[in-house]
Formats: structure tokens, C-alpha cells, sequence
């Protein structure tokens, strides 16, 4: 297993824990990161990357300071050049049977399976895995570790086009713009529309609307089905889905 390490007051996105990491004779080195931990809507989504050492990209950075264009560009980028990536998710229902710390490591691993061969080193953000795999969790590392950070950019962008799409079969929420988070807008919205069934019900807003919501229609809905249904889910495999290269 890895260790924790806590970030110092200046941060700086490098490649410096690669370059590490290959100095000890790892020569597979995977960043891991997700995007969609606070959202009250949709799925998590993780991303594993393998950079090329050999094929610098340029202005890799936590995908969070980033624009939206910037972001499309560099997921292009990472899409082109990587040695390997891959991306999955964990659906809402599954957030609530199991919690959203222990969907986000499960969209992780779910990542990283498909990756072939698997790396021999992890690099995350503040997280660790039970894989028999060395690793090293990164307070920040979205910020200071250009794997994690090719990572946090392919997740974004792969969750924000997801709730783009979204938008058009659920419009009331506004999720082309706040891409399933509690902002005013969409907090409203829970109010006057009640949930769909694409939202986290173990989220407080979200439970405490106490409807199912259908397209423009709302329907009452006990949240102790919902409940229930949770539960039996908790033990289905989870969804992987979207694209993987490796090679």
C-alpha cells in the first residue's frame, strides 16, 4: 500500500512523483482522479491515465481552474497522447447504496481495470485504494501531479458532456450549466419539481424534496422505497461505461 503525503503551501502541477516513481524502475505510472464527488445529480465519474513521458502536454493543471475550452483541448490532448486511459462511472443509485467515498474508489478501480497492462504505480488525489499495487495519495494532487491532473480533466470533461445531454430530457434543473450541483438554481428547482430518478437520494436536498420527478411531471415517491432499492443494489456489480485506449 502507498502512503499520504500532505501537499506544501505552493503548489505547483509537475511531473516530478513520475519521474520519481520511474527512478525506483516503475514503468507504468497511473494518475486517478473524479469528478462529480458533490454533485446532487447524475454519476460519479473517475479517469485512469498513463502519460508518455515522452510527450509533454502542456498546461495540465487541476481540471477545476481550468476554462471549459481549455478543458476540451487538453482531454483531446490526453486522448491523443497517452499511453493509456480509460474512463467509468458509478450511477447514482449505487452512490447511495454504497456512499460517494466508496463509489468514487469503486469508479476508480473500475478505470483502472480496463487499463491493459495494468500500471505498476498509482498516483491520487487523497485517496487510496485496496489494489496490490503501489501507490502514493497526494493531498491536492490535482494541483501538483500532472497524472492526477490528466485524470481530473478527462472525468470533468466525460461528466460535464453527460449533463449536457441530460439537460434536454430534464431542462428544469439547468444541468448544461450547473452540471448537477446545489446551486440556487438547481435547489429551486428540487423545490417546485422534486427529484428525478437520476438524483442522489442519501443527499440531503435531494431527500428532503420528497417527490419523483419525470421529465416537466412530479409524482409523490416515499423515500423509504427508494431506501430500499438502494440497499438491494448494493450488492450489483457496477456500471463501466464510456471509452478506453491502451497500448
Amino acid at each position: 500500500m502507498g502512503r499520504l503525503e500532505v501537499s506544501h503551501p505552493r503548489r505547483l502541477c509537475s511531473a516530478k512523483h513520475e519521474r520519481a516513481a520511474r527512478q525506483r524502475g516503475r514503468l507504468r505510472i497511473a494518475g486517478l482522479d473524479e469528478a462529480g464527488r458533490g454533485a446532487l445529480f447524475g454519476p460519479v465519474v473517475a479517469a485512469a491515465v498513463v502519460l508518455n513521458p515522452r510527450r509533454r502536454i502542456v498546461g495540465l493543471d487541476d481540471s477545476k481552474k481550468l476554462s471549459a475550452e481549455r478543458r476540451s483541448e487538453l482531454s483531446e490532448r490526453i486522448r491523443e497522447h497517452a499511453l493509456a486511459w480509460a474512463v467509468a462511472e458509478i450511477d447514482a443509485s449505487r452512490i447511495d447504496a454504497w456512499n460517494i467515498y466508496q463509489a468514487s474508489r469503486q469508479a476508480m478501480v473500475a478505470a483502472l481495470s480496463q487499463l491493459e497492462p495494468l500500471p505498476d504505480f498509482l498516483l491520487l488525489d487523497a485517496v487510496e485504494l485496496d489494489l496490490p499495487i503501489e501507490q502514493k495519495a497526494l493531498i491536492h494532487g490535482d494541483a501538483r501531479c500532472v497524472s492526477i491532473a490528466a485524470a481530473s480533466i478527462l472525468a470533468k470533461v466525460e461528466r460535464d458532456r453527460q449533463m449536457e445531454e441530460l439537460d434536454s430530457l430534464y431542462p428544469q434543473y439547468g444541468l448544461a450549466h450547473n452540471k448537477g450541483y446545489s446551486t440556487p438554481d438547481h435547489l429551486e428547482a428540487l423545490r417546485r419539481f422534486g427529484p428525478t430518478p437520476l438524483h442522489r437520494f442519501s443527499y440531503a436536498p435531494v431527500r428532503e424534496s420528497g417527490c419523483w420527478a419525470t421529465g416537466a411531471e412530479q409524482t409523490a415517491f416515499p423515500l423509504e422505497v427508494l431506501s430500499r432499492a438502494a440497499e438491494s443494489a448494493a450488492g450489483v456489480e457496477p456500471p463501466v461505461t464510456t471509452a478506453t485506449r491502451s497500448r
